[in-house]
């Protein structure tokens, strides 16, 4: 973890920062290890001082790397310690990845115009996006959860159950096999629900020729995976056969074209092209995809005003889809890592529309 304090240090350096104020709990966990802290505050010149509270702080001792682990009381305000701490080190300008208003104007007036604030929560995504070898095999670890999930719930879907009941076997699937929890609330929509993009699971029964979406992810140390297919209970009817199709070829066309310094915009528009050009285009309502890793949405964007450019170790998900209400809705989407000239799926899986195939 201190290379990339190191690397956070550089980058705020070169912007003219005397320091940098980290209060984003993530990005706390990203910088030192430890996931509970407060507060992290790294100056140019000096000690990192984490900020934790007495339910953490023997953890943190223990854990957190880097830095200096400071107690927060129960009767000591946290921005009053960070506060004396900034004037201490004289930090004439500071930046920070994201404070609340009441907390920024707190700290304003406790450091009376002596530093200069300044919001720069861009300088540490510039080093998330880019996930390092060991990031990245503990997101090929949480793919392979995830295609886990995924297989046993082609293995369980079928009429009669509710969407909770097979929400609730792909979740056990994935925990017996080391995950540390979902990436976010699984999602088991059918029937007319399916044409709801979040449309969570309930107590719907499943009914025959129903269509099922299913979104699911596993997290493994902290790093998360998402994927999401589509199968009907039952014999598939020529339109759900026909977009589905549609689907899939939009979400394989996009994914040949991932490789380093192609534009996120590009494939979105790769996969809309091919499914407006099927008649379906108002029917996608969302960007083709995201940025993954310790949260399931962040940088780099794929939608049509994304300005991003591709890099090696990026990882995005792909996810097209048609939603129509009244009659339901498709999409697959996979987790890709950014090669330079390639993309590889992380979460492999079956890509048939019938449930119990393979």
């Amino acid at each position: 973890m201190e290379d990339r304090i190191d690397s956070l240090r550089s980058i705020f350096k070169e912007k003219g920062l005397d320091g940098y104020l980290v209060l984003n709990n993530v990005n706390i966990f990203y910088l030192t290890g430890f996931s509970g802290a407060v507060g992290l505050l790294i100056p140019v010149k000096g000690e990192n001082t984490l900020y934790v509270y007495g339910v953490n702080y023997e953890q943190a001792k223990a854990e957190a790397k880097n830095c200096n682990v400071m107690l927060v009381e129960r009767n000591v305000k946290l921005e009053e310690m960070i506060g004396r701490k900034i004037k201490a080190l004289k930090i004439g300008k500071l930046g920070f990845d994201g404070l609340s208003s009441v907390f920024y104007l707190k700290l304003r007036r406790l450091l009376r115009g002596n530093t200069r604030l300044k919001a720069e929560n861009r300088l540490i995504w510039a080093l998330r996006k880019v996930k390092t070898g060991q990031e990245l095999e503990l997101m090929r670890k949480a793919g392979e959860i995830t295609g886990e999930g995924m297989r046993v719930a082609y293995e369980t879907l079928k009429p009669g159950l509710t969407e909770i009941e097979v929400a609730a076997e792909i979740e056990y699937a994935m925990r017996k096999k080391a995950s540390w929890g979902t990436s976010f609330e699984t999602i088991v929509a059918s029937g007319v629900r399916s044409a709801f993009p979040h449309g969570g699971c309930t107590e719907k029964q499943i009914r025959k020729g129903d269509i099922v979406v299913m979104d699911l992810g596993a997290t493994y140390k902290h790093y998360r995976s998402d994927m999401t297919r589509t199968l009907v209970a039952g014999k598939p009817s020529k339109k759900q056969q026909k977009i589905y199709d549609i689907v899939r070829k939009a979400q394989e066309k996009a994914f040949k074209r991932i490789r380093e310094g192609v534009r996120a915009r590009t494939l979105d528009a790769a996969a809309r092209r091919l499914i407006e050009k099927a008649g379906y285009g108002k029917y996608f309502v969302h960007g083709l995809g995201h940025g993954i890793g310790l949260e399931v949405h962040e940088p780099p964007t794929l939608n049509s005003q994304s300005k991003e450019v591709l890099k090696a170790g990026n990882v995005v998900t792909v996810e097209p889809g048609i939603y129509i209400v009244g009659f339901g809705g498709f999409r697959i989407e996979d987790t890709v890592l950014v090669h330079k000239e390639r993309g590889e799926r992380l979460t492999p899986a079956p890509y048939t529309l019938g449930y119990g195939q393979s």
